[in-house]
């Protein structure tokens, strides 16, 4: 099964504009992905630290701080409301 996580840390503003975009541009990825506050495990935190928004699949980094579409498009296909 695939695993979808999308890491993130409260009040972070690039966190928050992943997730709209992903919510916008990949609908089907943000419904499934499973949401994990960075600052909620000391394992988390230590491994990505300050490079929230992190998004992975299968343990396997998709995007750092910012979406990277062509990643994004290999793995999801292309953006459904690109922008």
């Amino acid at each position: 099964m695939t695993e979808i996580c999308f890491y993130y840390r409260e009040g972070c503003h690039l966190c928050e504009e992943m997730a709209a975009r992903l919510f916008r541009e990949w609908p089907q990825v943000a419904q499934a992905m499973e949401w994990l506050d960075v600052d909620s495990r000391e394992e988390w935190c230590a491994r990505y630290g300050d490079k929230v928004p992190v998004l992975t699949l299968d343990d396997q980094i998709l995007s750092e701080y910012f979406i990277d579409p062509e990643r994004m498009a290999i793995h999801f296909g292309q953006s459904s409301n690109p922008v």
